[in-house]
C-alpha cells in the first residue's frame, strides 16, 4: 500500500511540474529571438504581438508560436524565414514574407527538416515567398487552413512551390488556399498522405504527383490552372469529389497511373491555351483535354462529369484494362479520342456511361440504350493522324466512307464501345456544377 501511495504521489509530482514548465511568453518586435528560444522549455507557448520580426529563425525545441494579432516575419529575401528541427512545432497566425529566392538552396518561408515530426502549421498567411512550406521527410504534419501565394511578376518556372511534400508519411494538406506560386501541391515520393478541401488557382498545376503511392485527394477545386491534377508515376491513388474548372490543357492528367480510382470527380470548361501572366509557347497535343490518360492501367473511373471541353477524354500509350462506367460526357466537343489497336468495351454490370450525343432510344424503358454506343469511327481516327483532312468533313467521300462502316462493319478498326449506354447520367455527375470557391 505504501509502495502504491508512494508511486501515485509521484505521478502528481510530475504532472504539476509538467504543467509549470508549459509557460506563456509574450513577445515584441524588441525582443531578442534567438535568446528567447535558447532560454524557453520544451511545451513553452511564445505569443508574438503585432508588428515586424526578422528571420531567419531556427526553432531546435518543442514551442507553440501564435500571432495575437498582426504579427509579421519577413525574411528580407535571405533564405528560410522559419527553420523547424524539432517535432510537435506549432505556428499559428502569422504573416510570412520575402524568403529568399534561391531555388537550388530550397528557400521556403517554412522549411521543415526530418527530426520535425508532427509539425502543425495553420491559419499563416504566405506572401512573396519562393516556397510556401517544404517538408524534407518530416512526417505526420498538418498544414490547415492557411493562404499562400507569390508574385505573379515572376517567371513560373522561376517560383516554388506552395506546399512542397518530399518523402512523407501521414501528412495532412487541407483547406488551404494556394495562387501564383509554381504547383499549389506539389508530392513527391510520399505515401499515405491526405490533401483535402484545397482551393487551387492561377498555377502551373494544382495538384502534382510523382512516385507517390496510397494517397487519398478528396474535395479539392482547381481553376485557371495550366493542369489542375497532374498524376504522375504513382499508383493506388484515391482520387474522390474533386473538381476541376476552366482549367487549360488538361483537369485530369494521368501519365503512368494504376490500380487507382478516380471517383464522382467534377471536370469541366477545359480549353486548350495559355493562362495570363505565364510566359511561353502552347502545349503541343494538349486540345483542352478534361482528362488525359497515358499509360496508364488497371484504373477504375466512375461517377465522373466531364464536360464542356475540347476532348472529354484521351487514351494512348497502352492506356488499357481500365474500367470506365457511370461516368458522364456532356458537350465535350470530341467526346472520346482512343488511339490504340485494341477493342475498349466501356461498361460493367450491364451497366455503361452517359454520352449527350447518343441519338438511341430506350424502348423497354430500363435506363439503358438499346444500341451500343461508339464514340469514334475511322474518319475520327484519320482526321487526328491527318489535321488538313479536316476540309474534306462535309465532302460526299467523307459521307461515303462514313456510310461503308455501317453498312461494312469489317472495315471498322478497334475503338471504344459502350454496350450499355445510359439513358440518363448517375445524379453525382451532375451535384453543382457552378463555379464557387471553397
Amino acid at each position: 500500500m505504501l509502495r502504491f501511495f508512494t508511486l501515485f504521489f509521484t505521478a502528481v509530482l510530475l504532472i504539476n511540474v509538467s504543467g509549470v514548465s508549459a509557460k506563456q511568453i509574450r513577445l515584441s518586435p524588441a525582443s531578442d529571438l534567438d535568446a528567447v528560444i535558447k532560454g524557453a522549455e520544451i511545451n513553452d507557448i511564445l505569443l508574438f504581438s503585432s508588428g515586424i520580426y526578422s528571420g531567419t529563425v531556427v526553432i531546435n525545441k518543442t514551442l507553440t508560436l501564435k500571432s495575437e494579432s498582426g504579427a509579421i516575419f519577413d525574411g528580407h529575401k535571405k533564405g528560410n524565414i522559419l527553420l523547424v528541427r524539432a517535432p510537435n512545432v506549432t505556428i499559428e497566425g502569422f504573416v510570412l514574407r520575402n524568403s529568399g529566392m534561391n531555388l537550388t538552396k530550397m528557400n521556403a518561408a517554412i522549411f521543415v527538416e526530418k527530426t520535425a515530426k508532427n509539425i502543425l502549421i495553420k491559419n499563416n498567411v504566405f506572401k512573396n515567398n519562393l516556397f510556401g512550406v517544404w517538408l524534407d521527410a518530416a512526417h505526420d504534419a498538418k498544414v490547415i487552413g492557411n493562404k499562400i501565394s507569390a508574385d505573379p511578376e515572376v517567371r513560373s518556372q522561376d517560383r516554388g512551390n506552395g506546399i512542397h511534400l518530399y518523402y512523407v508519411e501521414g501528412v495532412e494538406i487541407a483547406e488551404n488556399e494556394i495562387w501564383h506560386t509554381r504547383d499549389g501541391i506539389y508530392i513527391d515520393t510520399s505515401n499515405n498522405n491526405l490533401l483535402r478541401n484545397n482551393h487551387l488557382h492561377h498555377l502551373r498545376y494544382g495538384i502534382h504527383y510523382m512516385y507517390s503511392h496510397n494517397n487519398r485527394i478528396e474535395g479539392n477545386f482547381t481553376h485557371n490552372t495550366r493542369t489542375g491534377y497532374a498524376l504522375m508515376q504513382s499508383k493506388s491513388l484515391t482520387v474522390l469529389n474533386n473538381r476541376s474548372e476552366n482549367d487549360e490543357n488538361y483537369g485530369i492528367l494521368m501519365n503512368y497511373i494504376t490500380y487507382s480510382t478516380l471517383r464522382n470527380n467534377r471536370v469541366v470548361h477545359v480549353r486548350k491555351g495559355i493562362s495570363p501572366g505565364y510566359s511561353g509557347a502552347g502545349i503541343a497535343g494538349a486540345e483542352g483535354k478534361a482528362v488525359f490518360i497515358y499509360n496508364s492501367v488497371f484504373n477504375t473511373l466512375t461517377g465522373n462529369l466531364f464536360a464542356d471541353s475540347d476532348i472529354g477524354i484521351h487514351l494512348t500509350a497502352g492506356s488499357e484494362d481500365n474500367n470506365i462506367y457511370d461516368n458522364a460526357f456532356v458537350n465535350n466537343y470530341t467526346q472520346v479520342k482512343y488511339v490504340s489497336n485494341r477493342r475498349q468495351e466501356w461498361s460493367e454490370n450491364g451497366r455503361g456511361n452517359y454520352w449527350s450525343n447518343y441519338l438511341g432510344w430506350d424502348r423497354n424503358n430500363d435506363g439503358i440504350g438499346d444500341r451500343p454506343f461508339e464514340p469514334n469511327d475511322n474518319i475520327d481516327k484519320l482526321l487526328w493522324k491527318y489535321p488538313l483532312a479536316k476540309l474534306l468533313m462535309n465532302s460526299p467521300s467523307v459521307e461515303i466512307l462514313r456510310w461503308a462502316q455501317v453498312q461494312f462493319p469489317v472495315f471498322k478498326s478497334p475503338g471504344v464501345t459502350d454496350s450499355y449506354p445510359l439513358m440518363q447520367p448517375a445524379a453525382s455527375a451532375f451535384e453543382d456544377r457552378r463555379l464557387s470557391s471553397l
